[in-house]
């Protein structure tokens, strides 16, 4: 129960804020101290206002600059909330630029420069050799999966690694943090998300195996709400060669090992390959879930009368990935009937950002909208 009351105090104090208007300024120099609600990395203060207009909740933000001086947290974005929508304390201090969620703003061009002597570390899936940190990012918008790069340029140490191009990923499906068994609340998904995957003409067949596992090779665990959702995952991560569901828990085990794949008997779990060229079974996407809840990421909640209401209501919110329903069985009387939408940070963003002389890090042309 302690998450939805998190959710609920969240989404009392988003919409009333998110009725504030277009604010596209930064302010160098300037904190927006506390009422933080998440913090990632990002790349600039630009990027860090598009990652912040992009999360269900966040107003304005502050973001730690590369010449702050007084600790390591450079590339800090600091994602806010306030009931009234404007900081509570802002403060003048060197090395931080503050801002606000473009959420109320017409979308405009978004450009992504490069960023010399930045290293976006981790996330990587390929590798290779490129005379410049020019061709490393035609490469990667060449490449549907590459969101973001990091070259290693001719004066970096050790020479062996110089001239280096890193393809990096990060997810643009989208995916609830988490997924618990709840009783009495359904989930699902926004219909929109099926004109996202690709359309085959034939159907993929025999690539789920139930009651089986793959052990072993795991490169990254998340949460999925089926089989087959946990089969859109793989298909759509570059690393991805098979996976492994467990039913109980709600996990997605992603694997990697392109040499072998073992299979053993094990009860709760489904294993299968990620799709090649053929059409994926979406039925996760359009049949809302019994019993289970997809916890936080909350843009807003209503009162409707089914979870069929609740489902309607996320495909006509264009903002809306995700949602949850409580019925009215739910154990709390003062939740139910309540249609909480819900949406996730899809837009590139590297794990982890840090200063590192002699490379060169930038995104995707294909990641400008």
């Amino acid at each position: 129960m302690e998450g939805f009351l998190i959710s609920v105090v969240l989404l009392s104090m988003c919409s009333f804020g998110f009725t504030q208007g277009c604010r596209m300024d930064l302010q160098n120099n300037m904190d927006f101290p506390g009422s933080d609600v998440a913090q990632v990395y990002a790349a600039d203060a630009k990027h860090c206002q598009q990652l912040c207009t992009d999360h269900p909740s966040c107003m304005f933000f502050a973001f730690i600059r590369p010449d702050w001086t007084q600790d390591n947290r450079h590339f800090y974005c600091y994602f806010k909330v306030t009931a009234s929508g404007e900081p509570k304390i802002q403060t003048p201090i060197f090395g931080i630029t503050s801002g606000y969620s473009l959420r109320s703003c017409t979308p405009e061009l978004t450009e992504f420069p490069v960023y010399q002597n930045v290293d976006f570390l981790g996330a990587d899936y390929k590798t290779l050799f490129t005379t410049n940190y020019g061709d490393c990012q035609r490469v990667c918008t060449d490449d549907p999966f590459c969101q973001f790069f990091t070259f290693v340029n001719g004066e970096f140490t050790p020479a062996n690694i110089r001239f280096k191009c890193h393809l990096k990923y990060s997810w643009t499906v989208p995916r609830p943090p988490v997924i618990a068994a709840v009783a009495n609340v359904m989930s699902g998904f926004s219909r929109s998300i099926q004109m996202l995957q690709p359309k085959f003409a034939e159907e993929c067949e025999r690539s789920l195996v139930p009651q089986v596992d793959i052990a072993g090779k795991n490169f990254e665990e998340v949460a999925a709400v089926s089989d087959k959702h946990c089969q859109v995952l793989c298909s759509a991560h570059p690393r991805c060669t098979y996976f492994s569901f467990t039913s109980k828990s709600f996990r997605c085990h992603l694997k990697e090992n392109p040499l072998e794949m073992v299979l053993k008997a094990q009860n709760g779990v489904t294993s299968g390959i990620p799709a090649r060229g053929c059409q994926l079974d979406d039925t996760w996407v359009r049949t809302p879930v019994e019993g289970v809840d997809f916890w936080g990421e909350d843009i807003q909640n209503r009162m409707v009368d089914s979870a069929e209401a609740c489902q309607k209501a996320c495909d006509e919110d264009d903002k809306c990935q995700f949602y949850a329903y409580l019925t009215e069985q739910f154990i709390n009387r003062d939740y139910r009937r309540r249609c909480y939408l819900k949406r996730t940070i899809t837009i590139p963003a590297p794990p982890k950002i840090v200063k590192l002389q002699n490379v060169v890090s930038g995104f995707s042309l294909t990641a400008v909208p």
